[in-house]
């Protein structure tokens, strides 16, 4: 009786060590599983190493033109494998931005600057404080472009960002000139005035003049206007801007009930671009007040033929059908 015993504890110890090996055995098996997977996961996420931070700072550094496109390609794999990477996040955000503004075509526009904006204001989060300035500035100018897509619906974020960036110190020659057009955009005259006129102590030209000269003429400053407008009219070389100006003066001279000076404005333009549509319009506006109605009429019918949905025309041949 007791060898039998012996033997079956003999039989049990052995189904022990044998089913406690097939656990270890088991055991080794998963964690050697685990261990390659590991190795296989890692080795296909960095499998393109030489994708680093490092590499987009230097296609940053890099005078070639396709240096975008190169940080857009390689920035989106890295942040694939490493989304929260800071500088990958700012150099792709930078990519996208100036690819966005080098497009015709309205949807790619639209596409580059979405993930321009997405990808900076993720960086802002993480960035260090130095760099967070800069980052503000090119977020503001991101929404500037994106605002002119949009119906002015993201004006007070470019003003929010670039306030932001000159606040912390940032310095950049368009940064003033943004925010003029940006106040302009939301009817804020007297902000757009101040900021166009900071511009203009740090670079001017022809455009900014016309700029805020616009805006003096909306503030009802025709004065002040007029000096701007003045200095386009006398040098600037570029016809349309000059067009242009001429148009705003002839119609700020309107305004003064100065007739006379106002026709002679229009007929400037009308001498150099005789399609031109307001040209005929306000010619139309001068006949009117001359109690010509007949000659007045057949400018605006000539500034509809121009442009089919000139809406002073269509209002004036409104009011006055017979």
């Amino acid at each position: 009786m007791d060898e039998y015993e012996f033997k079956n504890d003999n039989t049990a110890i052995r189904k022990s060590h044998f089913i406690r090996n097939i656990l270890f055995s088991l055991l080794a098996v998963l964690v050697f599983s685990v261990f390659v997977f590991t190795i296989i996961f890692f080795a296909k996420k960095y499998s393109k190493s030489h994708i680093t931070a490092k590499t987009l700072a230097r296609y940053w550094a890099d005078s070639d033109s396709s240096k975008y496109e190169k940080i857009y390609k390689d920035g989106k794999e890295l942040l694939q494998a490493d989304p929260f990477n800071n500088t990958a996040l700012i150099y792709y955000g930078y990519a996208c931005f100036y690819l966005a503004v080098s497009q015709t075509d309205s949807s790619l526009i639209q596409g580059y600057l979405d993930e321009s904006i997405i990808s900076l204001r993720q960086a802002l989060y993480s960035a260090r404080e130095k760099t967070i300035p800069q980052i503000h500035y090119m977020l503001g100018k991101a929404y500037f472009y994106k605002n002119k897509m949009a119906e002015n619906f993201y004006a007070d974020l470019t003003i929010e960002n670039l306030n932001k960036a000159l606040q912390s110190g940032y310095q950049a020659d368009d940064i003033y000139e943004y925010l003029g057009m940006s106040y302009a955009a939301l009817g804020k005259t007297t902000e757009s005035i101040a900021a166009f006129s900071e511009a203009l102590l740090v670079r001017e030209s022809d455009n900014l003049l016309v700029s805020i000269a616009e805006q003096y003429m909306k503030n009802g400053m025709y004065n002040s206007s007029k000096q701007y407008l003045f200095r386009v009219i006398n040098s600037c070389e570029n016809d349309l801007l000059v067009e242009k100006s001429r148009i705003m003066l002839a119609n700020i001279y309107l305004e003064e009930e100065n007739y006379v000076d106002a026709q002679k404005e229009f007929e400037e333009v009308l001498k150099k671009n005789e399609n031109s549509d307001d040209g005929h319009y306000g010619i139309g506006v001068i006949y009117e007040k001359q109690g010509n109605l007949v000659l007045a009429r057949s400018e605006w019918r000539n500034a509809l033929k121009i442009r089919a949905n000139h809406q002073g025309a269509l209002k004036k041949l409104s009011e006055t059908k017979k």
